[in-house]
């Protein structure tokens, strides 16, 4: 069973500690297993300040990170030097040592501070809470900071954005380890959105738009319906009733992303359900997942998934 330990700093805020067991906590097999176990620890094993006025207790001090295969570290508001000087504090960097070569870590909203000040993030991608962007990037100038996305996955090292950001990286994670149907199952169990992509646009301080004037939800629930077929950007400004440039700015506002951006993650998704799910040959899958030729298949799917469709497929085979 894959072992997951959160590592809960003093000042650690609840709900982000809260995330990795929740949502790990839910994922079960085919027949009901766990595949997932969570242990919480802190650095010395001792009590540690929540950020919401109350002590969290634990059962594990940072000896458990020596037997974790994904390491999570939840945000803190009491980072310390961590946050002003970007070093680790000895104890701490004590604890992290612990963590064996080839474990996955993971830091969720701020808590990226605590990768980078243990060297983690030096010429890797990654990501913060948007407000904590400029400050961050600062402080570890050799870390590739992109502050609009939801979540970088870099392979052993996968960061969040702010809060509920956590919750779409550890969905990506099941995702990542078992497949969309396990994951849409942690999801539904949970009521979250199955899946917002990392390079989705962090919510950074734009006004909300009036929903019974602006909103473009409507048409991309009717966009979703219709992934296998083409859609132009015409056709999308009728369904929601606005010209082409007005539709164009209300969903990329919304989405953090334009029409047709979004239209091939979305079928991208839906391609690698299908590679997951089904045994129909790539260029059914590419029809039916509206992305067109093979070619042009083959050459988004990679684009943004990182491997073949016929490589994701043996990584997923059918029954799995």
């Amino acid at each position: 069973m894959h072992r997951v330990v959160v590592l809960a700093l003093d000042g650690v805020i609840p709900f982000e500690l809260g995330i990795p067991s929740r949502i790990f906590g839910e994922a079960v097999g085919a027949h009901g297993e766990r595949l997932y176990e969570v242990i919480v620890c802190t650095v010395d094993g001792r009590p540690v300040t929540g950020g919401a006025g109350f002590t969290i207790g634990v059962e594990h001090d940072a000896g458990a990170l020596a037997g974790a295969d994904t390491v999570v570290i939840p945000p803190s508001r009491a980072l310390g030097p961590v946050r002003e000087e970007g070093r680790l504090p000895a104890p701490l960097a004590a604890a992290l040592s612990r963590v064996r070569p080839g474990a996955r870590v993971v830091s969720i909203c701020t808590a990226s501070y605590v990768l980078a000040a243990a060297g983690l993030l030096d010429g890797r991608p990654a990501t913060t809470h948007w407000r904590e962007a400029e400050h961050f990037q600062r402080t570890f100038p050799r870390v590739r900071v992109d502050p609009g996305v939801l979540f970088v996955d870099d392979g052993d090292v996968l960061t969040s954005a702010g809060a509920a950001a956590g919750v779409d990286l550890c969905l990506h994670l099941v995702r990542r380890d078992h497949g969309s149907e396990v994951a849409n199952r942690v999801a539904r169990g949970c009521v979250v959105p199955p899946w917002r992509d990392g390079g989705q646009a962090q919510y950074i301080e734009r006004p909300v738009p009036q929903p019974s004037r602006t909103t473009t939800a409507a048409t991309r629930a009717w966009m979703m319906k219709h992934l296998d077929r083409p859609l132009t950007l015409s056709e999308l400004a009728a369904h929601a009733g606005t010209s082409v440039r007005t539709f164009t700015r209300r969903f990329r506002d919304e989405v953090g992303m334009t029409p047709g951006q979004w239209l091939i993650r979305q079928r991208v998704e839906r391609a690698r359900h299908l590679l997951e799910s089904t045994d129909l040959a790539i260029d059914q899958i590419a029809d039916r997942s509206g992305i067109g030729a093979p070619s042009s298949f083959r050459q988004h799917f990679r684009a943004i998934v990182g491997v073949s469709p016929a490589a994701y497929r043996r990584t997923f085979q059918l029954g799995t």
